[in-house]
């Protein structure tokens, strides 16, 4: 039936681990917070232009006089601490969204999140001559809240299940994709305006736009990790989800206010990046089992470690130029869900 997805074959959730896995999740995770550091380091260190390594500490903490200190300080600080942010919103969004539709292939994009959040900037720019970056928060907000609400209502409301969000989102991003492709092409300035916003980017990173959107990331991360219980009942379906004690709809309606506070503020500050909220929960599966309360805490901390890892790729295949992060993930993450696809167990999931 359309409407009773199969129960996922997994193990107990519910069981307690035992202290050596739960030991080896904690070290594994203070292993990712290591390598995380390193990668920022190498965001801030990396770019474009060579800056020796001393230069990029004194540009850190003093004024040099070089120039470096601006490039260390203005622009490349900023992106690293906006990929950071970034990342995080869109690694644990797509953990919720895949518990939510039980759905392994399931990505930011796929409620309809995204689109409805580009479908309002591209809207902004268009029709009401909004050019800064910072503008365009307010506007992906709107556009992803209403959308969330649309497909909700679409999806039967109270009666909404994984398989009828996951159409209604599907319908909705088409829709949208369509209506912003006929903006583009119907208005050059603002095609020329958008060229970079929509391939996804962290160029344009600056501290005000962080401070804009960091407020809704850290609501939505804390509202994702409260919910890590009942997405756990959830999971193994929603039958088992009612006699373990889970509230169905609140749980749906928390977790889609949940997903729209992230996927709004990361599309807002850079534009549509793809396959982060794809890949990394799969990744942290492998690792941590099906566990919300450890994907979660994982996929925060693993998701900058492959936005910044592609942004750092960019800057440096095409040196002097740069290629956008919004490429390089799409370059990775294509490959890797093709295989994801073809894999037996995952289709039959």
């Amino acid at each position: 039936m359309l409407d009773s997805p199969p129960k996922r074959s997994a193990e107990p959730i519910s069981a307690p681990a035992t202290p050596k896995r739960h030991a080896l999740r904690a070290a594994g995770l203070l292993v990712s917070c290591g390598v995380l550091l390193l990668i920022c380091v190498a965001s801030i260190a990396v770019g474009a232009k060579s800056v020796p390594l001393a230069d990029v500490w004194d540009g850190l903490f003093h004024t040099t006089g070089t120039g470096n200190d601006v490039i260390i300080r203005d622009v490349r600080l900023p992106r690293t601490v906006l990929g950071f942010v970034v990342g995080a919103a869109l690694g644990v969004a797509g953990a919720v969204m895949q518990a939510l539709t039980r759905n392994p292939l399931a990505e930011p994009g796929l409620l309809g999140v995204s689109a409805g959040a580009s479908a309002a900037v591209v809207s902004a720019i268009s029709f009401l001559g909004v050019t800064s970056l910072t503008g365009y928060v307010w506007f992906a907000f709107l556009g992803a809240a209403v959308v969330s609400a649309a497909v909700y209502v679409l999806g039967g409301s109270r009666g909404a299940t994984p398989v009828r969000l996951a159409l209604a989102g599907t319908a909705a991003t088409a829709a949208l994709y369509g209506y912003i492709n006929a903006v583009q092409l119907l208005d050059a300035a603002a095609l020329d305006r958008l060229r970079f916003w929509t391939v996804g980017s962290l160029a344009s990173a600056d501290m005000e736009t962080i401070r804009k959107i960091v407020p809704f990331v850290a609501v939505g991360l804390v509202l994702s990790m409260l919910l890590a219980r009942p997405l756990n009942a959830m999971e193994m379906g929603d039958d088992t989800a009612r006699s373990l004690g889970a509230h169905l709809t609140r749980t749906r309606i928390l977790s889609m206010i949940a997903i729209t506070l992230l996927c709004g503020a990361a599309t807002a500050a850079c534009g549509p990046i793809v396959f982060i909220g794809l890949m990394i929960p799969h990744v942290v599966r492998a690792v941590t089992g099906p566990d919300m309360r450890w994907i979660l805490p994982y996929a925060a901390v693993l998701s900058p470690v492959l936005l910044l890892g592609a942004d750092v790729v960019g800057r440096v295949v095409t040196r002097p130029s740069e290629l956008q992060v919004g490429i390089v993930t799409a370059l990775i993450g294509g490959p890797v869900f093709i295989q994801l696809v073809r894999r037996k167990r995952t289709a039959q999931l």
